[in-house]
This record gives C-alpha cells, sequence and structure tokens, in this order.
C-alpha cells in the first residue's frame, strides 16, 4: 500500500484508490493544501469540526492536531476509503476521531441510501448524478442529512469537499453553533449560476465571504455576527 508523508502526518491509501494526478500530489506535499491554509486560519482551540468527504483523513487528522480528536468528525461514502482513514487515524495517534460511513444529503432526499459512484481515483468520487461515466463502480451507500449530522456533532466549524453537492447543501439551514464553513466549490460541474446560488444561499444564513483562508475554488464563509 502506498505510504506518504505530508506536514509531519502520515498516509497510507490503498493503490487502487489511486491514480497518477493524486499521486503525484501526495508525493509532492501538495495535496489539499488550500483546504489545510484556510483550516489553519480560522480553526481555534475549543471548536468543534465536522468534515465532509473525509478522502484519506488528511483533514480530520490535521483537524484533531488543533483542537484534539474527540472534537472532530469525518464522513466518507467510500467504504475503501473509511477503511483508510481508520487506520490513517491509528498511525498519526488520533484515533479518538469519529468516522462516518455514508453520502452527505439535504434534508429534503427521501431515501435511507443514495447512489454513488466511485472513481479511479478516491478524490473524484461523488454522489452519482446521470449515467456513470468514467465511474469504476455505483453502489448504495448510506444518506446522512446534513442537519442530522449538525445536530449530532454541533460544529462550530464545517469543511466540505462533496464534489458538487455543495450546491444543496448551501440552501440548507446553517444553525446557530456553525461560526465558519470552508467550502471547495466545483466550477467544472456547474455553470457560473451555480456558484451564484451557493454565495447568495450562504448570504442569506448571514454568512459572509471571508477573504482569508480562501484561495481559488476554497471559500471560506464566515457567520456575521448578531
Amino acid at each position: 500500500m502506498p505510504r506518504y508523508s505530508i506536514d509531519g502526518i502520515d498516509l497510507r491509501i490503498p493503490r487502487h484508490c489511486l491514480n497518477d494526478g493524486l499521486d503525484q500530489q501526495l508525493q509532492q506535499g501538495v495535496y489539499e493544501w488550500k483546504e489545510v491554509n484556510g483550516l489553519k486560519r480560522h480553526l481555534k482551540q475549543g471548536d468543534r469540526v465536522l468534515d465532509l468527504g473525509g478522502g484519506a483523513g488528511y483533514i480530520a487528522i490535521q483537524a484533531a492536531r488543533i483542537v484534539g480528536a474527540a472534537n472532530v468528525a469525518t464522513v466518507e461514502a467510500n467504504a475503501d476509503m473509511v477503511k483508510a482513514i481508520e487506520q490513517n487515524l491509528v498511525l498519526n495517534h488520533v484515533d479518538q476521531v469519529r468516522v462516518l460511513h455514508g453520502a452527505v444529503v439535504a434534508d429534503a432526499f427521501s431515501g435511507d441510501t443514495v447512489a454513488f459512484d466511485v472513481k479511479p481515483a478516491f478524490w473524484s468520487s461523488a454522489i452519482a448524478s446521470g449515467p456513470r461515466q468514467g465511474a469504476v463502480r455505483r453502489m448504495q451507500v448510506p444518506a446522512l442529512r446534513l442537519s442530522d449530522l449538525m445536530q449530532a456533532f454541533e460544529p462550530d466549524l464545517v469543511i466540505m469537499d462533496v464534489e458538487g453537492a455543495e450546491r444543496d447543501m448551501a440552501r440548507q439551514d446553517w444553525p446557530e453553533m456553525v461560526k465558519t464553513v470552508i467550502m471547495e466549490i466545483h466550477p467544472q460541474l456547474y455553470p457560473p449560476t451555480g456558484i451564484r446560488e451557493i454565495f447568495d444561499a450562504m448570504s442569506v444564513a448571514d454568512f459572509a465571504y471571508m477573504p482569508w483562508g480562501s484561495r481559488g475554488n476554497l471559500v471560506v464563509f464566515q457567520r456575521l455576527p448578531d
């Protein structure tokens, strides 16, 4: 199993969950650097973190370094990567991080499971939408509603990389406890009107765009003070 070291964090990732581009980013140490930059800029001791789209567990481990493993929960739909996350948490001595298997869905979703397309590189896997383009396989995974997750974990900060599902997440009700949302947007998956929808919805929920920590398609939203 390939092994990488980034920012003092050791990661083991199943070979069949990698492609050349992802392997190169991991080897060069630039994997998820924008997310880490935003997290380090805004996360503080005492916060609770909900990580949506856990990947290899790298973001959850970074968060656990700051706030303690017991204050972090991560959600991942790919069952193979759930196992990798659990192994990486143990490898980095933060195995108290809570790991949930499932895909995050909007509250209006009616089923208990949702179709999920597993891509050759784990970071491109996503909730199924239309034909199975480029997916290794399509499977049913637990559907985890965002409001249920927030009620269960009461996060101060939510960080998400959910491959296009952020449009639905932005339109959700955001409880007052959530002060910061770090969101990777995916302009390649929707038109500019989709970006506008995200910003408009977050504005309605009393969040403002925060330049510090934002970089390219990694956007930080901060709740406005009362």
